[in-house]
Protein backbone atom coordinates (compact mmCIF):
# COMPACT_ATOMS: atom_id res chain seq x y z
CA UNK A 1 0.00 0.00 0.00
CA UNK A 2 0.81 3.78 -0.56
CA UNK A 3 2.84 5.22 1.99
CA UNK A 4 1.54 8.45 3.66
CA UNK A 5 3.51 11.44 3.03
CA UNK A 6 6.71 13.29 5.40
CA UNK A 7 5.78 17.05 5.76
CA UNK A 8 8.86 19.37 6.48
CA UNK A 9 10.10 19.27 9.66
CA UNK A 10 11.78 21.15 12.69
CA UNK A 11 13.72 18.76 14.45
CA UNK A 12 15.43 19.13 17.77
CA UNK A 13 17.13 15.62 18.76
CA UNK A 14 16.91 14.46 22.63
CA UNK A 15 18.74 11.53 22.18
CA UNK A 16 21.71 10.91 24.40
CA UNK A 17 25.37 11.43 22.74
CA UNK A 18 26.49 7.98 21.14
CA UNK A 19 22.79 6.54 22.07
CA UNK A 20 22.41 3.84 19.41
CA UNK A 21 19.19 4.28 16.97
CA UNK A 22 19.09 0.75 16.16
CA UNK A 23 16.16 0.08 18.31
CA UNK A 24 14.24 3.05 17.17
CA UNK A 25 14.74 1.90 13.80
CA UNK A 26 13.98 -1.87 14.59
CA UNK A 27 10.38 -0.88 16.30
CA UNK A 28 9.79 1.42 12.83
CA UNK A 29 10.27 -1.36 10.61
CA UNK A 30 7.96 -3.49 12.94
CA UNK A 31 4.97 -0.31 12.48
CA UNK A 32 5.37 -0.35 8.91
CA UNK A 33 5.15 -4.06 8.63
CA UNK A 34 1.75 -4.13 10.81
CA UNK A 35 0.56 -0.72 8.79
CA UNK A 36 1.34 -3.08 5.31
CA UNK A 37 -0.14 -6.18 6.89
CA UNK A 38 -3.44 -4.51 8.32
CA UNK A 39 -4.06 -2.22 4.95
CA UNK A 40 -3.75 -5.49 2.92
CA UNK A 41 -5.88 -7.98 5.03
CA UNK A 42 -8.84 -5.89 4.05
CA UNK A 43 -8.19 -7.46 0.44
CA UNK A 44 -8.85 -10.49 2.44
CA UNK A 45 -12.19 -9.52 4.29
CA UNK A 46 -13.85 -8.49 1.21
CA UNK A 47 -14.47 -11.73 -0.43
CA UNK A 48 -15.18 -12.99 3.45
CA UNK A 49 -18.08 -10.70 4.08
CA UNK A 50 -19.33 -11.38 0.74
CA UNK A 51 -19.87 -14.62 1.38
CA UNK A 52 -20.50 -14.36 4.79
CA UNK A 53 -23.21 -11.80 4.75
CA UNK A 54 -24.18 -12.46 1.03
CA UNK A 55 -23.11 -9.26 -0.37
CA UNK A 56 -23.04 -7.69 -4.23
CA UNK A 57 -19.74 -6.93 -4.95
CA UNK A 58 -21.10 -2.77 -4.33
CA UNK A 59 -21.58 -3.71 -0.99
CA UNK A 60 -18.43 -5.63 0.07
CA UNK A 61 -16.31 -2.99 -1.61
CA UNK A 62 -17.59 -0.93 1.52
CA UNK A 63 -14.48 -2.56 3.45
CA UNK A 64 -12.30 -0.01 1.37
CA UNK A 65 -14.75 2.91 1.50
CA UNK A 66 -15.16 3.28 5.12
CA UNK A 67 -10.78 2.52 5.66
CA UNK A 68 -9.96 5.00 2.75
CA UNK A 69 -12.45 7.12 3.54
CA UNK A 70 -11.29 8.26 6.96
CA UNK A 71 -7.77 9.89 4.96
CA UNK A 72 -9.73 12.44 3.53
CA UNK A 73 -11.95 13.46 6.80
CA UNK A 74 -8.83 12.88 9.48
CA UNK A 75 -5.72 13.60 7.76
CA UNK A 76 -5.35 17.23 7.92
CA UNK A 77 -7.09 17.29 11.44
CA UNK A 78 -4.78 14.49 12.15
CA UNK A 79 -1.66 16.69 11.30
CA UNK A 80 -3.12 19.61 13.49
CA UNK A 81 -3.51 17.31 16.52
CA UNK A 82 -0.04 15.79 16.04
CA UNK A 83 1.68 19.56 15.62
CA UNK A 84 -0.21 19.96 19.16
CA UNK A 85 0.82 16.99 20.85
CA UNK A 86 4.16 15.97 18.91
CA UNK A 87 5.05 13.35 16.46
CA UNK A 88 6.14 10.42 19.39
CA UNK A 89 2.51 11.12 21.32
CA UNK A 90 0.60 11.33 17.81
CA UNK A 91 2.36 7.53 16.92
CA UNK A 92 1.51 6.02 20.18
CA UNK A 93 -2.23 7.60 20.16
CA UNK A 94 -2.37 6.02 16.50
CA UNK A 95 -1.65 2.55 17.97
CA UNK A 96 -3.60 2.54 20.72
CA UNK A 97 -7.09 4.03 18.21
CA UNK A 98 -6.03 1.00 15.78
CA UNK A 99 -6.25 -1.67 18.80
CA UNK A 100 -9.42 -0.30 20.03
CA UNK A 101 -10.69 -0.63 16.36
CA UNK A 102 -9.41 -4.07 16.05
CA UNK A 103 -10.72 -5.17 19.22
CA UNK A 104 -14.06 -4.13 18.22
CA UNK A 105 -14.40 -7.02 15.70
CA UNK A 106 -15.08 -9.45 18.39
CA UNK A 107 -18.59 -7.80 19.15
CA UNK A 108 -18.93 -7.30 15.66
CA UNK A 109 -18.62 -11.18 14.90
CA UNK A 110 -20.45 -12.06 18.16
CA UNK A 111 -23.49 -9.87 16.59
CA UNK A 112 -22.80 -10.81 13.28
CA UNK A 113 -23.47 -7.59 11.84
CA UNK A 114 -21.68 -6.09 9.05
CA UNK A 115 -22.29 -2.61 9.89
CA UNK A 116 -20.26 -3.08 13.20
CA UNK A 117 -17.54 -4.57 10.91
CA UNK A 118 -17.70 -1.58 9.28
CA UNK A 119 -17.64 0.63 12.16
CA UNK A 120 -14.58 -1.25 13.56
CA UNK A 121 -12.47 -0.80 10.20
CA UNK A 122 -13.61 3.06 10.16
CA UNK A 123 -11.74 3.19 13.90
CA UNK A 124 -8.64 0.82 12.71
CA UNK A 125 -8.27 3.56 9.87
CA UNK A 126 -8.22 6.61 12.34
CA UNK A 127 -5.42 5.07 14.21
CA UNK A 128 -3.31 3.84 10.53
CA UNK A 129 -3.90 7.61 9.88
CA UNK A 130 -2.59 8.94 13.09
CA UNK A 131 0.53 6.39 13.05
CA UNK A 132 1.54 7.15 9.28
CA UNK A 133 1.39 10.76 9.44
CA UNK A 134 3.56 10.61 12.44
CA UNK A 135 6.00 7.55 12.11
CA UNK A 136 7.87 8.79 9.02
CA UNK A 137 9.31 11.87 10.34
CA UNK A 138 11.15 9.73 13.26
CA UNK A 139 12.67 7.76 10.47
CA UNK A 140 14.48 10.84 9.52
CA UNK A 141 15.70 12.15 12.10
CA UNK A 142 17.08 8.63 13.36
CA UNK A 143 20.20 8.64 12.14
CA UNK A 144 22.38 10.64 9.58
CA UNK A 145 20.71 13.66 7.52
CA UNK A 146 22.13 12.26 4.23
CA UNK A 147 21.12 8.42 4.86
CA UNK A 148 17.71 9.47 5.42
CA UNK A 149 15.94 8.55 1.74
CA UNK A 150 18.26 4.90 2.35
CA UNK A 151 16.35 4.44 6.26
CA UNK A 152 13.22 5.58 4.40
CA UNK A 153 12.95 3.45 1.39
CA UNK A 154 14.16 0.19 3.54
CA UNK A 155 11.71 0.40 6.40
CA UNK A 156 8.82 1.46 3.97
CA UNK A 157 10.10 -1.64 2.08
CA UNK A 158 9.18 -3.83 5.43
CA UNK A 159 5.83 -2.55 5.31
CA UNK A 160 5.59 -4.09 1.78
CA UNK A 161 6.84 -7.36 2.96
CA UNK A 162 3.74 -6.93 5.17
CA UNK A 163 1.48 -7.01 2.25
CA UNK A 164 2.82 -9.63 1.18
CA UNK A 165 2.37 -11.59 4.11
CA UNK A 166 -1.51 -10.71 4.78
CA UNK A 167 -3.18 -12.27 2.11
CA UNK A 168 -1.09 -15.82 3.14
CA UNK A 169 -2.17 -15.19 6.19
CA UNK A 170 -6.17 -14.47 5.21
CA UNK A 171 -5.80 -17.69 3.12
CA UNK A 172 -4.27 -19.59 5.73
CA UNK A 173 -7.06 -18.28 8.52
CA UNK A 174 -9.84 -16.22 7.81
CA UNK A 175 -11.08 -17.75 4.12
CA UNK A 176 -10.98 -21.48 5.24
CA UNK A 177 -14.29 -20.47 7.41
CA UNK A 178 -16.20 -17.96 4.58
CA UNK A 179 -19.48 -19.69 5.42
CA UNK A 180 -22.42 -17.50 6.79
CA UNK A 181 -22.26 -17.46 10.45
CA UNK A 182 -18.82 -18.00 10.53
CA UNK A 183 -17.33 -14.21 11.72
CA UNK A 184 -15.43 -16.45 14.84
CA UNK A 185 -12.50 -16.68 11.80
CA UNK A 186 -12.30 -12.51 12.08
CA UNK A 187 -12.65 -11.75 16.13
CA UNK A 188 -9.67 -13.94 17.26
CA UNK A 189 -7.17 -12.32 14.85
CA UNK A 190 -8.03 -9.08 15.06
CA UNK A 191 -7.88 -9.81 18.62
CA UNK A 192 -4.43 -11.13 18.15
CA UNK A 193 -3.56 -7.95 15.98
CA UNK A 194 -5.35 -5.52 18.84
CA UNK A 195 -2.69 -7.17 21.52
CA UNK A 196 0.92 -6.70 18.94
CA UNK A 197 -0.35 -2.65 18.45
CA UNK A 198 -0.93 -2.13 22.22
CA UNK A 199 2.54 -3.78 23.01
CA UNK A 200 4.26 -2.30 19.81
CA UNK A 201 2.95 1.20 21.19
CA UNK A 202 3.86 0.27 24.92
CA UNK A 203 7.37 0.12 23.61
CA UNK A 204 7.68 3.00 21.48
CA UNK A 205 6.60 4.94 24.66
CA UNK A 206 9.15 3.66 27.06
CA UNK A 207 11.83 3.91 24.08
CA UNK A 208 13.74 7.43 24.80
CA UNK A 209 12.58 8.34 20.85
CA UNK A 210 14.20 12.02 19.30
CA UNK A 211 11.50 14.90 19.90
CA UNK A 212 10.10 16.00 16.63
CA UNK A 213 7.59 18.91 15.64
CA UNK A 214 6.44 20.24 12.67
CA UNK A 215 7.91 23.28 10.87
CA UNK A 216 5.92 26.10 11.68
CA UNK A 217 4.76 28.03 8.30
CA UNK A 218 5.22 31.57 8.22
CA UNK A 219 2.19 33.76 8.18
CA UNK A 220 2.14 35.32 4.82
CA UNK A 221 -0.81 36.69 2.27
CA UNK A 222 0.49 33.53 0.50
CA UNK A 223 0.43 31.10 3.58
CA UNK A 224 -3.04 29.63 2.12
CA UNK A 225 -2.31 28.94 -1.64
CA UNK A 226 -0.86 26.27 -1.76
CA UNK A 227 -3.38 24.85 -4.70
CA UNK A 228 -2.41 27.96 -6.55
CA UNK A 229 0.70 25.48 -7.73
CA UNK A 230 -0.32 23.61 -10.55
CA UNK A 231 1.57 20.40 -10.12
CA UNK A 232 0.08 20.25 -6.31
CA UNK A 233 -2.97 21.00 -7.76
CA UNK A 234 -3.22 18.37 -10.39
CA UNK A 235 -0.93 15.84 -7.66
CA UNK A 236 -3.49 15.78 -5.72
CA UNK A 237 -6.11 14.15 -8.44
CA UNK A 238 -3.03 12.11 -9.36
CA UNK A 239 -2.63 10.92 -5.64
CA UNK A 240 -6.56 10.13 -6.10
CA UNK A 241 -6.52 8.17 -9.03
CA UNK A 242 -3.21 6.37 -8.52
CA UNK A 243 -4.78 5.51 -4.84
CA UNK A 244 -7.85 4.21 -6.31
CA UNK A 245 -6.62 2.20 -9.21
CA UNK A 246 -4.48 0.43 -6.64
CA UNK A 247 -6.52 -0.33 -4.26
CA UNK A 248 -9.40 -1.10 -7.00
CA UNK A 249 -7.00 -3.78 -8.37
CA UNK A 250 -6.40 -5.54 -5.42
CA UNK A 251 -9.44 -5.62 -3.88
CA UNK A 252 -11.12 -7.33 -6.00
CA UNK A 253 -8.42 -9.59 -7.46
CA UNK A 254 -9.58 -12.39 -5.29
CA UNK A 255 -12.75 -12.70 -6.81
CA UNK A 256 -11.81 -11.92 -10.26
CA UNK A 257 -8.93 -14.57 -10.06
CA UNK A 258 -11.07 -17.70 -8.51
CA UNK A 259 -14.07 -16.60 -11.64
CA UNK A 260 -10.81 -16.76 -14.19
CA UNK A 261 -9.51 -19.44 -12.85
CA UNK A 262 -12.50 -21.24 -11.53
CA UNK A 263 -11.06 -22.04 -8.10
CA UNK A 264 -11.95 -21.36 -4.40
CA UNK A 265 -11.39 -18.04 -3.01
CA UNK A 266 -9.08 -19.73 -0.55
CA UNK A 267 -6.61 -20.56 -3.52
CA UNK A 268 -7.00 -17.43 -5.79
CA UNK A 269 -6.18 -15.23 -2.38
CA UNK A 270 -2.12 -16.94 -2.46
CA UNK A 271 -1.97 -14.85 -5.93
CA UNK A 272 -2.86 -11.36 -3.88
CA UNK A 273 0.62 -12.15 -2.35
CA UNK A 274 2.30 -12.23 -6.04
CA UNK A 275 0.26 -8.54 -6.68
CA UNK A 276 2.26 -6.71 -3.40
CA UNK A 277 5.28 -9.06 -3.52
CA UNK A 278 5.45 -7.12 -7.41
CA UNK A 279 5.44 -4.20 -5.61
CA UNK A 280 7.93 -4.85 -2.88
CA UNK A 281 10.31 -5.66 -6.15
CA UNK A 282 9.55 -2.93 -8.35
CA UNK A 283 10.21 -0.33 -5.41
CA UNK A 284 13.74 -1.23 -5.16
CA UNK A 285 14.35 -1.60 -8.50
CA UNK A 286 13.40 1.50 -8.40
CA UNK A 287 16.21 3.25 -6.77
CA UNK A 288 18.48 2.13 -8.99
CA UNK A 289 16.47 3.37 -12.20
CA UNK A 290 15.92 6.78 -10.88
CA UNK A 291 19.53 7.36 -11.38
CA UNK A 292 19.41 7.69 -14.84
CA UNK A 293 16.28 8.08 -15.72
CA UNK A 294 13.34 11.31 -14.99
CA UNK A 295 10.76 10.81 -12.16
CA UNK A 296 8.42 12.05 -14.57
CA UNK A 297 9.11 9.99 -17.45
CA UNK A 298 9.16 6.41 -15.32
CA UNK A 299 5.88 7.62 -13.95
CA UNK A 300 4.38 8.04 -17.39
CA UNK A 301 6.15 4.89 -18.38
CA UNK A 302 4.85 2.59 -15.38
CA UNK A 303 1.28 4.20 -15.85
CA UNK A 304 1.06 3.28 -19.81
CA UNK A 305 2.50 -0.24 -19.31
CA UNK A 306 0.01 -0.59 -15.84
CA UNK A 307 -2.98 0.28 -18.78
CA UNK A 308 -1.13 -2.45 -21.42
CA UNK A 309 -1.37 -4.99 -18.92
CA UNK A 310 -5.29 -4.60 -17.81
CA UNK A 311 -6.25 -4.37 -21.12
CA UNK A 312 -4.27 -7.52 -21.64
CA UNK A 313 -6.39 -9.11 -18.67
CA UNK A 314 -9.49 -7.72 -19.90
CA UNK A 315 -9.03 -9.30 -23.77
CA UNK A 316 -7.67 -12.26 -22.62
CA UNK A 317 -8.40 -15.73 -20.49
CA UNK A 318 -6.91 -18.52 -18.30
CA UNK A 319 -3.56 -17.88 -16.71
CA UNK A 320 -2.40 -14.73 -19.01
CA UNK A 321 -5.50 -12.56 -17.85
CA UNK A 322 -4.54 -13.18 -14.03
CA UNK A 323 -1.10 -12.75 -14.42
CA UNK A 324 -1.26 -9.43 -16.48
CA UNK A 325 -3.46 -8.51 -13.87
CA UNK A 326 -1.10 -9.05 -10.83
CA UNK A 327 2.10 -7.55 -12.78
CA UNK A 328 0.17 -4.57 -12.72
CA UNK A 329 1.78 -4.26 -9.05
CA UNK A 330 4.72 -3.48 -10.30
CA UNK A 331 3.99 -0.80 -12.72
CA UNK A 332 2.49 0.47 -9.22
CA UNK A 333 5.88 0.04 -7.15
CA UNK A 334 7.26 4.00 -7.66
CA UNK A 335 3.92 5.74 -8.65
CA UNK A 336 3.23 7.14 -5.21
CA UNK A 337 6.69 8.52 -4.34
CA UNK A 338 7.01 9.74 -7.75
CA UNK A 339 3.61 11.69 -7.68
CA UNK A 340 4.57 12.97 -4.32
CA UNK A 341 7.45 14.25 -4.72
CA UNK A 342 6.54 16.13 -8.30
CA UNK A 343 3.46 17.27 -6.51
CA UNK A 344 5.47 19.50 -3.73
CA UNK A 345 8.67 20.52 -5.91
CA UNK A 346 9.02 24.40 -5.10
CA UNK A 347 6.90 24.80 -2.52
CA UNK A 348 9.19 25.42 0.26
CA UNK A 349 7.39 26.57 3.19
CA UNK A 350 3.69 25.05 1.91
CA UNK A 351 5.02 21.37 2.45
CA UNK A 352 2.92 20.98 5.58
CA UNK A 353 -0.04 22.14 3.78
CA UNK A 354 0.83 20.38 0.79
CA UNK A 355 1.37 17.52 2.65
CA UNK A 356 -2.02 17.34 4.37
CA UNK A 357 -4.04 17.93 1.06
CA UNK A 358 -1.55 15.03 -0.49
CA UNK A 359 -3.07 12.68 2.17
CA UNK A 360 -6.19 13.60 1.67
CA UNK A 361 -6.29 12.94 -1.64
CA UNK A 362 -5.66 8.75 -0.38
CA UNK A 363 -9.27 8.95 -0.33
CA UNK A 364 -9.40 7.93 -3.91
CA UNK A 365 -9.37 4.14 -2.38
CA UNK A 366 -12.98 4.75 -1.07
CA UNK A 367 -14.26 6.71 -4.44
CA UNK A 368 -12.82 4.28 -6.88
CA UNK A 369 -13.09 1.04 -5.34
CA UNK A 370 -17.12 1.60 -4.87
CA UNK A 371 -17.13 2.74 -8.56
CA UNK A 372 -15.66 -0.34 -9.81
CA UNK A 373 -17.91 -2.77 -7.20
CA UNK A 374 -21.31 -1.23 -8.71
CA UNK A 375 -19.37 -1.92 -12.41
CA UNK A 376 -18.84 -5.74 -11.82
CA UNK A 377 -22.41 -5.83 -10.44
CA UNK A 378 -24.20 -3.66 -13.05
CA UNK A 379 -22.15 -4.91 -16.18
CA UNK A 380 -18.90 -7.13 -16.42
CA UNK A 381 -14.97 -8.00 -14.97
CA UNK A 382 -14.23 -6.17 -18.37
CA UNK A 383 -16.34 -2.49 -18.13
CA UNK A 384 -15.52 -2.61 -14.18
CA UNK A 385 -11.45 -2.40 -14.96
CA UNK A 386 -11.49 0.53 -17.35
CA UNK A 387 -12.30 2.18 -14.28
CA UNK A 388 -8.65 1.58 -13.23
CA UNK A 389 -7.31 2.31 -17.17
CA UNK A 390 -8.69 5.96 -16.92
CA UNK A 391 -7.01 6.43 -13.69
CA UNK A 392 -4.03 5.42 -15.06
CA UNK A 393 -4.58 7.41 -17.95
CA UNK A 394 -4.79 10.61 -15.90
CA UNK A 395 -1.08 9.49 -14.71
CA UNK A 396 0.48 9.35 -18.04
CA UNK A 397 -0.87 12.85 -18.65
CA UNK A 398 0.79 14.38 -14.88
CA UNK A 399 3.84 12.64 -16.33
CA UNK A 400 4.32 14.13 -19.64
CA UNK A 401 2.57 17.62 -18.61
CA UNK A 402 0.35 17.79 -14.87
CA UNK A 403 3.82 17.78 -12.95
CA UNK A 404 5.50 21.20 -14.66
CA UNK A 405 4.44 23.96 -12.05
CA UNK A 406 3.32 25.85 -15.19
CA UNK A 407 2.41 24.61 -18.97
CA UNK A 408 5.36 24.52 -20.61
CA UNK A 409 7.93 25.33 -17.72
CA UNK A 410 9.70 22.19 -15.90
CA UNK A 411 11.16 22.30 -12.43
CA UNK A 412 13.99 19.85 -11.40
CA UNK A 413 13.21 17.97 -8.70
Amino acid sequence: MANVLMPELSVRNEMPAGKSYLPALLSLAVLYFMLGFITCLNDTLIPYFKAGFTLSYTESSLVQFYFFAVYGIFSIPAGRIIGRIGYRKGMVTGFLVAAAGALLFYPAALLHAYYLFLGALFVVAVGIVFMQVSANPYIVVLGRPETASSRMNLIQSVGSIGTIVAPLFGAAVILPNMTAGASSAVKYPYAGIALVLVVISLILWKMKLPEVKPAVEEASANSGSALGFRNLKLGALAIFFYVGAEVAVGSFLTNYIADTLAITEQEANRYVSFYWGAMLAGRLAGVGILRFMQPQKLLALNALAAIALILISIFSSGALAVWSLISVGLCNSVMFAIIFSLSVNGLGKQMTQASGILSAAISGGAVIVVLQGWLIDSASWATAFIIPVLCYAYIVFYGLNGFKPRSGIAKSV
